[in-house]
C-alpha cells in the first residue's frame, strides 16, 4: 500500500509538484496558508486538512514546498504545526530553500519524536515543477532518503543524496550561486548583442549550442527577448535566496564577490517594484544603467 502524503505549500513550485504526487496515485491531503490555492488539488482527489498538525496526523510523509526559514520552523514547530500530529516512524521532507542551520535544528527536534526528516530543495523552476523534471539535492540519512525515493521520483528526473542533514540546503545555495552566475552572464551577452545590432534570436541560436548553452539561457533567453517577464522564479524569491547564500558565505569566510553584485542589481529591481517578475529580469537592471533596451521583435 503507497504511503499517505500529505503536502504543505501550494505555490509557484509546490502546486505542480503535488499535482504530480496526487497523479502517480498517492493518497494526498494538503492544506496551504492561503486555502483557495488548495481548490485545484481537491477538484482532482486531494483532501483538504485544516491545520498541519491535521495533515501530519493522516500522513506517512510530510512534504513541505514554502518560501522562507522562518514560515518552515512555524509550519514544523509551531502552534498545530507539524509536530503535533506526526507520529513516531512518519518522514518530513522539507522541500523549501532555507537555512542549512535551521534544518539541522529542525531535524534534530523532529527526532526526539521518532520522526526522521529530510532536506530536499529542489532546482528547475515551475517548468521543472509541473513536469516532474527537478533537480533534487537531498540531506539526511540515507535510509530515509530510500524510503523517499519512490515519492521524490513522482517530482524529480535527478535525485541526488548529497550528505547528513543540512547538505541540501547547502547544495541549494551552491546551485542558487550558478544560477544567478549564468543569468547575469545571459543578460550581459543579450545587452551587448543588442548594442552591436545583430539579430538577436539569430545570436541566440547560434550559442545556445555551444560552449555557452546553459538551462538559464535555453529556458529564459527567449523570455528575455519577448519581454516577458513571468516568473519560473521571482526576483522576490531569488532574493531570499541569494541572501541565505551571503549569511553562509560570510559564516564560512567565502569570498562571493560576484552574488554579491548580483544581489545589489536585483535590490534596484526591488526598489522599482519588480519583486514579482522573473529573475531573467535581472537585464532590467543592466538597461537602466546602459540606456540599452532589449527590443521585442
Amino acid at each position: 500500500m503507497a504511503d499517505r502524503i500529505g503536502f504543505i505549500g501550494l505555490g509557484i513550485m509546490g502546486s505542480g509538484m503535488a499535482m504530480n504526487v496526487l497523479r502517480a496515485g498517492f493518497p494526498l491531503t494538503v492544506w496551504n496558508r492561503t486555502p483557495a490555492k488548495a481548490t485545484p488539488l481537491a477538484a482532482a482527489g486531494a483532501a483538504v486538512a485544516n491545520t498541519p498538525a491535521e495533515l501530519a496526523a493522516a500522513s506517512d510523509i510530510v512534504v513541505i514546498c514554502i518560501s522562507d526559514t522562518a514560515d518552515v520552523e512555524a509550519v514544523i514547530l509551531g502552534p498545530q504545526g507539524v509536530i503535533e500530529g506526526a507520529r513516531p516512524g512518519s518522514l518530513v521532507i522539507d522541500m523549501s530553500t532555507i537555512s542549512p542551520a535551521a534544518t539541522r535544528q529542525m531535524a534534530s527536534a523532529l527526532a526526539e519524536r521518532g520522526v526522521a526528516m529530510l532536506d530536499a530543495p529542489v532546482s528547475g523552476g515551475s517548468e521543472g515543477a509541473a513536469r516532474g523534471t527537478l533537480s533534487i539535492m537531498v540531506g539526511g540519512e540515507a535510509t530515509a532518503v530510500q524510503r523517499a525515493a519512490p515519492l521524490l521520483q513522482t517530482m524529480g528526473q535527478r535525485i541526488t543524496h548529497v550528505g547528513p542533514h543540512g547538505a541540501g540546503q547547502t547544495v541549494k545555495l551552491v546551485n542558487q550561486v550558478m544560477v544567478v552566475g549564468n543569468c547575469l552572464a545571459m543578460a550581459e551577452g543579450l545587452l551587448l548583442a543588442q548594442a552591436g545590432g545583430v539579430d538577436l534570436d539569430k545570436a541566440l541560436e547560434a550559442v545556445s549550442g555551444g560552449a555557452a548553452g546553459s538551462w538559464m539561457l535555453s529556458n529564459r533567453g527567449p523570455q528575455i527577448l519577448a519581454r516577458d517577464w513571468r516568473p519560473g522564479f521571482t526576483i522576490a524569491l531569488q532574493q531570499k535566496d541569494l541572501r541565505l547564500v551571503l549569511e553562509a558565505a560570510d559564516q564560512q569566510g567565502a569570498p562571493l564577490p560576484g552574488t554579491a553584485l548580483i544581489f545589489q542589481l536585483y535590490r534596484t529591481l526591488e526598489a522599482r517594484g519588480l519583486s514579482g517578475d522573473g529573475n531573467h529580469a535581472l537585464i532590467k537592471a543592466l538597461e537602466a544603467l546602459s540606456g540599452i533596451e532589449i527590443a521585442a521583435p
